[in-house]
């Protein structure tokens, strides 16, 4: 191994280690502190100046880290997604900007999710369940737009604000599918006027909040269980391949020890 690969593996052992690590944390905490004190017209008329280099200050250290990592891992910094996103997350703040878009250097702040083992798994078991999200969205989009239809053509005339169209119908459905003043604020003003109307909002309660919705919850659950399986299996895995490795070993070492007291008996006996 020559010295430019040594002393790159002892800078990644050194970076990737947990003291480091947690360094990162603590920095980013302090970001988000700092980000959130410039909000504050109080704040910055007291120590903006302070608050600014401080900033500055941390933004140069995560910039180091990353040049850091770019440096030992080289084109396999970019083979882990994780890697990316903090190189992305990074790079926004050195974007020479102002006015509105200033306010994209809070997205260091989403470090944290990069650093924090079980954010990570959170998000990583969120990803792996788009598939089944995107096929509950989209029997929910057909739910919508069957009874936004149906909503337009019963309510449409007298109630043209919340029913006239089927975007407003949609909006409105919305509106009650999360429960936000869908009783006292459209249900009971419609039915007033048509007393049946109980039969239309009551079942579509029923299908999209109290089903649908959990079936989302459901997926995602479903999915961080499977990944905790996995984790497990690849965990128990491991440890069995150590403990058959240490039983070899251990068969060896008595192996040799058997051939060297067979060796001194037969020493002895001559």
């Amino acid at each position: 191994m020559s010295q430019q690969t040594l002393r790159k593996a002892r800078l990644a052992h050194w970076i990737e280690s947990q003291p480091v690590q947690l360094t990162i944390v603590a920095l980013i905490v302090i970001n988000a502190v700092i980000l959130g004190l410039e909000t504050s017209s109080r704040a910055v008329e007291v120590a903006g100046g302070l608050l600014k280099t401080i900033d500055h200050l941390l933004l140069a250290v995560f910039v180091a880290e990353i040049l850091l990592k770019l440096h030992v891992y080289g084109v396999r910094f970019f083979r882990n997604p994780w890697n990316v996103f903090d190189f992305l997350v990074v790079g926004v703040a050195l974007i020479p900007s102002g006015g509105p878009v200033t306010v994209l250097r809070v997205l260091r702040i989403l470090r944290l999710v990069s650093m924090v083992p079980r954010f990570r798994f959170v998000v990583e078991s969120l990803l792996r369940a788009i598939p089944g999200i995107v096929s509950i969205a989209g029997l929910l989009a057909i739910l919508f737009y069957v009874a936004a239809v149906m909503a337009t053509g019963l309510f449409g005339d007298r109630f043209p604000d919340w029913f006239g169209t089927i975007g407003e119908s949609m909006y409105s459905l919305f509106q009650i599918m999360t429960l936000e003043s869908w009783s006292m604020g459209i249900a009971r003003p419609v039915m007033q006027v048509f007393p049946w109307a109980w039969a239309f909002f009551v079942p579509f309660i029923l299908i999209a909040t109290f089903t649908m919705l959990n079936l989302f919850v459901a997926i995602i659950v479903s999915t961080m269980q499977s990944m905790v399986e996995e984790e497990n299996a690849v965990e128990a895995a491991r440890i069995g391949e150590l403990v058959r490795e240490e039983n070899q070993q251990l068969c060896q070492d008595l192996r040799a020890l058997h051939a060297e007291i067979q060796s001194l008996r037969k020493a002895l006996e001559r």
